[in-house]
């Protein structure tokens, strides 16, 4: 992990960047029921709107990992790189990481770029899922302790 803990690390000391909270389990909740009214709204959407709930479809799917955790990132590349401390393999974190290119560029530089498949989206916020129901008291210490020794 040896860039990403570099990059971690300048998270760590960035004003909005990775901090360590408490734990807020109903925060967790409320982000995964976000993730999955976005979802529904990826699945009517058309256009660059596809894009963009898609992405904020699985971030919040992703925060929600991070708040059950007590682990707050404001800046969302921050929040990319923090994917590496739990179950998430490369393939999982490019896709994350290009919807998120696929955004901006819809979003800021009006490109026309179309959402490839919604079951991508549909599998990562499961693969979240997963990971949520799998932590426990224990896996939790052991993040927040990973993301004390960077």
């Amino acid at each position: 992990m040896g860039e990403g803990k570099d990059k971690i690390r300048w998270c760590l000391k960035q004003k909005r960047g990775i901090s360590l909270i408490d734990a807020k389990p109903h925060l967790s909740d409320s982000y995964i029921k976000e993730a999955d009214e976005t979802l529904d709204n990826v699945l009517v959407t058309k256009g660059k709107w596809k894009v963009i709930t898609a992405y904020y479809a699985c971030y919040n799917a992703l925060y929600s990992i991070l708040m059950k955790c007590g682990i707050k990132s404001e800046i969302h590349d921050c929040t990319i790189e923090l994917m590496s401390l739990f179950d998430f393999d490369a393939s999982d974190i490019e896709y994350f990481g290009k919807l998120k290119q696929d955004r901006i560029n819809v979003q800021y530089y009006l490109k026309e770029i179309q959402l490839e498949d919604t079951d991508d989206v549909k599998r990562f916020i499961v693969k979240c899922k997963q990971i949520l129901n799998r932590l426990g008291s224990s896996e939790i210490e052991n993040v927040r302790e990973s993301l004390k020794q960077i």
